[in-house]
């Protein structure tokens, strides 16, 4: 697959966040609704399902080399993560769309990620019994989180895809009707990423050789990806990493860099009240 023109795409301005089925969104993900609503999903699918920032590039690499790794590995050099994991939703001018890109992924399985809450996955996806993969992170940290008013912590986090408790809680929900459905958490992940990876293999069904885990283990460590060209976005020009790099540090429990003390007892609070009716438990710390 031809690798697109991207160089004079300008996303610089934020774009206005607006009320979508519910949820927040912007044009980038609801201009090409109807396609990705009537997507048609494949049985070998496999889709990678997160809220932002929450570990998506770390386990759509991982799956990348488990299927492809060996059998193509010319991919891992000349083609970026973005192309061969297509964002099914996303929808800028000038590229082609997410839903464009998988319909035309040579591969088997189409590897495809999405940051859509649970009730917006295209329905062929459920029809076609396509395998999921939710990856969970303990907390979605803002930049500027420490200048967030006391007073606005019952709406953190909140953003382009509505509140993460209304995503993780829906997920988790799906998870107990749909047996197609693995959950996996970033904290474990960075605990021991090779565990991760063998329950990656057993979920898929995979006869992965112990050499071949051990190999994409090591592979997929943080500070690897990120001096991975193919897979810490730096191929796209319009990120400026001098203001913010696409992987930032791979920790876990960073939030105490972020959140006051004041801040995160009150934050503990709407956590508890929020995530009640739930029984997904997360780790802030290993």
């Amino acid at each position: 697959m031809e690798i697109p023109d991207i160089s004079s795409i300008n996303l610089t301005n934020r774009p206005e966040l607006f009320d979508f089925e519910g949820i927040s969104m912007t044009h980038y993900f609801t201009d090409n609704w109807e396609k990705v609503k009537n997507f048609q999903a494949r049985p070998d699918d496999i889709l990678i399902a997160t809220y932002p920032k929450a570990g998506t590039t770390w386990v759509s690499y991982t799956l990348d080399l488990l299927y492809f790794g060996n059998d193509a590995p010319e991919r891992q050099t000349s083609q970026p993560i973005y192309m061969r994991v297509p964002f099914l939703e996303s929808f800028i001018q000038g590229i082609p769309s997410g839903t464009e890109l998988a319909d035309n992924l040579p591969t088997s399985p189409r590897l495809i990620k999405t940051h859509l809450p649970v009730q917006l996955v295209p329905k062929s996806f459920w029809e076609q019994n396509s395998r999921v993969k939710v990856k969970r992170f303990d907390c979605f940290i803002l930049p500027d989180s420490r200048n967030l008013p006391l007073k606005n912590i019952h709406n953190f986090p909140l953003g382009v895809f509505g509140s993460w408790y209304d995503h993780v809680n829906g997920w988790w929900e799906k998870k107990q009707t749909y047996s197609n459905l693995l959950y996996m958490f970033f904290e474990d992940m960075v605990e021991d990423t090779g565990r991760e990876v063998a329950r990656l293999c057993s979920f898929l069904g995979l006869s992965t050789s112990a050499e071949q885990k051990e190999k994409i283990t090591k592979g997929v460590q943080f500070d690897a990806m990120k001096q991975n060209k193919m897979t810490n976005y730096s191929t796209i020009p319009v990120m400026d990493f001098k203001i913010s790099p696409f992987m930032r540090k791979g920790k876990v429990g960073d939030w105490k860099s972020h959140f006051t003390v004041a801040q995160n007892e009150q934050f503990d609070e709407v956590y508890k009240q929020k995530m009640k009716n739930t029984t997904v438990k997360f780790r802030t710390e290993i």
